[in-house]
C-alpha cells in the first residue's frame, strides 16, 4: 500500500473522483450555494467511495468562524492558570463548544502587560472569554477583536459582561451574620486590583454604615494561606470580634484553620462566613456559611454568545443565594 493510499481523503479528490470543480465540491458538502441536482449526486458517491470526512477546522477557516476558543486569564503569575476557578470556566466552555467543533484553549495574561490579546487576533480564534478582567485589560482589547470578546466581570461598551451578582449575595451573608446577632464583623478582601473583587468590599461598608457598626477590613487574595494569616491579625487588632466573612470559600476555610489553630472556636466564639459554595464548603467540620457562586452557568452563558455571534446584553448577572450552615 502506498503512502498515498494511507492519507485520508481530501476535498481535491472528491472533486476529482465526481468530475466537478473544487468549488463545486465544496459548496455541496457544505450545503451551501447552488449546485445542480446530477453534481450533488456525483460529489455524495465520491463521498462515499472515498469515506470523505469533512475537516471541521478547514470548514471554520474558509468561512471566518475559527475553530478554538480562548480563556484568557490575568493574573500576577502563571499559578492563576491551576485555580479551581479557572478550571471550570474552561470545563464549562469546552462543554458548549466542543458539539460545534470548537477547541478551548488557555492563556495566562500576566498583570500590568495584558499585551498577549494581540496574539490572538487571528482567524482560528472564534471568541476570547477574559477572566479576571480589569480597565487596563478592556482598553487593551485589539479594535480587531471587538465582537468576538466576553469578559467573566467587568465590561465595557464594546466588551459584554457576564458575572455573579456579588453585591446581592455578600450582602445575604452579612445580614445574616447580623441577623444571628454579630456585631464585631471583619471582612477579609480579595485582591485590590481586581474590580469585582472590590464590590463586596464597597457593600460590607455600606452595611456596616447603616448598621453604625465598626468597619474591619483585612487584605486578601483569595488563598487559605491568606485566610489563615488574617485569622491571627484580626485576633490581635480586635480581640472582641465575632465573626469574620471572606469573599473566597478557600480564605473563609484558612480563616477558619487559623482560628483553631488560636484555640477559638467556630461558631462558639467567632463565626466564620465565605463566598462562592466550593464542593468542600458542605464537608468541612463545621460546614461552612456561604453564598452561591455559579461558575459553570456563567461561563457556559459566555461561551454561547460568543458562538451565536449575536450581541449579547452590555451586562448579564446571575443570583446569588445565600447558603446557610454551621460555621455561622
Amino acid at each position: 500500500m502506498t503512502a498515498a493510499a494511507q492519507r485520508p481523503a481530501t476535498l481535491e479528490d472528491v472533486a476529482r473522483v465526481a468530475g466537478v470543480s473544487r468549488s463545486t465540491a465544496s459548496r455541496v458538502i457544505a450545503g451551501t450555494g447552488f449546485a445542480s441536482p446530477s453534481a450533488r449526486e456525483l460529489v455524495a458517491a465520491a463521498v462515499d467511495q472515498l469515506g470523505y470526512v469533512p475537516n471541521p477546522a478547514a470548514r471554520a477557516l474558509v468561512r471566518g468562524g475559527g475553530v478554538r476558543m480562548v480563556v484568557a486569564v490575568l493574573g500576577t503569575s502563571a499559578a492563576v492558570l491551576d485555580d479551581p476557578y479557572v478550571q471550570q470556566v474552561v470545563g464549562s466552555a469546552a462543554r458548549v463548544c466542543t458539539p460545534a467543533g470548537v477547541g478551548v484553549a488557555l492563556q495566562w495574561l500576566p498583570l500590568g502587560d495584558p499585551g498577549g490579546l494581540a496574539q490572538l487576533d487571528d482567524r482560528s480564534v472564534c471568541g476570547v472569554i477574559l477572566v479576571n478582567t480589569t480597565e487596563d485589560l478592556l482598553e487593551a482589547v485589539p479594535r480587531s477583536l471587538r465582537g468576538r470578546v466576553v469578559s467573566i466581570g467587568v465590561g465595557s461598551a464594546s466588551v459584554p459582561s457576564f458575572d455573579v451578582d456579588n453585591v446581592a449575595g455578600s450582602g445575604a451573608v452579612l445580614r445574616h451574620l447580623y441577623a444571628t446577632g454579630r456585631r464585631r464583623i471583619a471582612m477579609v478582601a480579595g485582591p485590590r486590583w481586581l474590580p469585582c473583587a472590590q464590590r463586596p468590599v464597597e457593600t460590607y461598608r455600606r452595611l456596616m454604615r447603616q448598621a453604625g457598626l465598626p468597619e474591619r477590613v483585612l487584605p486578601g487574595d483569595f488563598t487559605a494561606s491568606c485566610g489563615r494569616a488574617a485569622a491571627d491579625a484580626a485576633l490581635r487588632r480586635w480581640p472582641d470580634v465575632d465573626a469574620i466573612y471572606a469573599i473566597s470559600d478557600d480564605t473563609a476555610l484558612g480563616v477558619i484553620a487559623g482560628l483553631r489553630d488560636a484555640g477559638v472556636r467556630v461558631p462558639d466564639d467567632v463565626a466564620v462566613a465565605g463566598f462562592d459554595d466550593i464542593p468542600l464548603a458542605g464537608l468541612t467540620a463545621p460546614a461552612l456559611t456561604t453564598a452561591s457562586h455559579p461558575v459553570r452557568r456563567i461561563a457556559a452563558a459566555a461561551a454561547a454568545a460568543l458562538l451565536d455571534g449575536r450581541p449579547a446584553a452590555p451586562v448579564t448577572l446571575f443570583p446569588s443565594d445565600l447558603v446557610a450552615r454551621a460555621s455561622a
